[in-house]
């Protein structure tokens, strides 16, 4: 009887672990193996990290995820100050910086958890509306203060959001074109070029890539000045 036990016990096991290393081969190895390799034939730019490349053909960044474009940090600056040639993204305060999470840094992201009554949110986004204004009103040209959009003060459920609204981009038309010796009129069809309608027509609302925006402007300056 308690070799028949033994017995039994043996092949249920041996049973079990025959069931581990088939579905091990199968969920492990051969179905990833399949996924990716579909991915590569079907959607390699997705599959790869959604990558966007400059004229020369150089990965410089994912229409995923948000660069900041910012001067060289100062000596006694906590942050560097945006580089005003370019076009700003939305700000990326989500979880503030610290020794871990910097800004715009892939080990963390999220949103600040703040409720619309917060006085340090209030602040946040009084003190960008004021940055915003002053950074983007030039001569014949004054941002008011009811022409920023929300995107333009606040930063996005990740704080990696690649994109700003069509009119936070219109805003900053005229400063970019005082500052790259440009007309405003090609700045703003090059905004109008970049802008993406909803996807299928009726979901989201329509945005623009600022680091496609600003590859865009960096081969319109080279271009004029070959």
């Amino acid at each position: 009887m308690t070799n028949t036990s033994v017995g039994n016990a043996g092949r249920l096991l041996w049973a079990g672990l025959r069931a581990l290393l088939v579905l091990t081969v199968i969920t492990g190895v051969l179905y990833p193996l399949a996924v990716t390799g579909i991915a590569q034939l079907a959607f390699p730019g997705k599959a790869n990290g959604s990558e966007i490349t400059d004229a020369s053909g150089t990965v410089v960044g994912s229409e995923l995820i948000g660069q900041t474009y910012d001067l060289p940090l100062k000596d006694g600056e906590e942050t560097a100050a945006p580089d005003l040639k370019w076009f700003q993204p939305r700000p990326s305060n989500g979880l503030g910086t610290n020794t871990v999470n910097t800004q715009y840094s892939i080990i963390l992201s999220g949103a600040t958890n703040r409720s619309g009554d917060n006085e340090d949110l209030i602040q946040w986004v009084k003190d960008a509306k004021a940055a915003v204004v002053k950074d983007n009103s030039v001569n014949g040209y004054t941002v008011k203060p009811s022409d920023v959009p929300a995107d333009a003060v606040t930063s996005s459920g990740s704080g990696l959001d690649p994109h700003i609204s069509p009119a936070y981009a219109r805003i900053q038309v005229h400063r970019i074109a005082e500052r790259n010796g440009l007309t405003v009129a090609r700045v703003d069809k090059l905004v109008a070029d970049h802008t993406e309608g909803r996807i299928l027509g009726f979901i989201g609302e329509p945005r623009v890539n600022v680091l496609q925006l600003n590859i865009a402007l960096r081969e319109l300056e080279r271009g004029l000045k070959s």
